[in-house]
Parts: structure tokens; C-alpha cells; sequence
């Protein structure tokens, strides 16, 4: 009886380790994810629009020298 439990105990430890899991949204890592590829995603501005703000500002700036 020892021995049927220590290998039920054995078996469903390897069955419930070593898998990639979905929990609340969160995905848990495999046993891999050392080896994985990483990738990463340099931080770039904070303000997404600044092209746009800098084109109405120097249009602002065209209409109050035209006045």
C-alpha cells in the first residue's frame, strides 16, 4: 500500500509540474522559460502623440504671426 501511494504521489507530481498554466490572466511560467527567448521591447516616449503636438504648436505659432 506504501509503495502504490509513494508512486501515485510521484506520478501526479510529475503530471502537475511542467506545464504552462493560465491562472486569473496570468500566465505561469514552464519549466523551459529559462531557456525561452526573451523578448524585449526598448521603452520609447512616454507621450505617444509628440509629432502631432509639435506640428499644432508650430501651426498655433504660424496663425499668431499671421495676425
Amino acid at each position: 500500500m506504501r509503495a502504490v501511494l509513494l508512486g501515485l504521489g510521484v506520478l501526479s507530481a510529475v503530471v502537475l509540474t511542467g506545464c504552462q498554466v493560465d491562472i486569473g490572466g496570468q500566465t505561469m511560467p514552464s519549466p523551459y522559460y529559462i531557456s525561452d527567448d526573451v523578448q524585449y521591447f526598448p521603452p520609447g516616449p512616454e507621450f505617444k502623440l509628440a509629432r502631432e503636438a509639435a506640428a499644432l504648436r508650430e501651426y498655433a505659432q504660424e496663425e499668431q504671426l499671421m495676425r
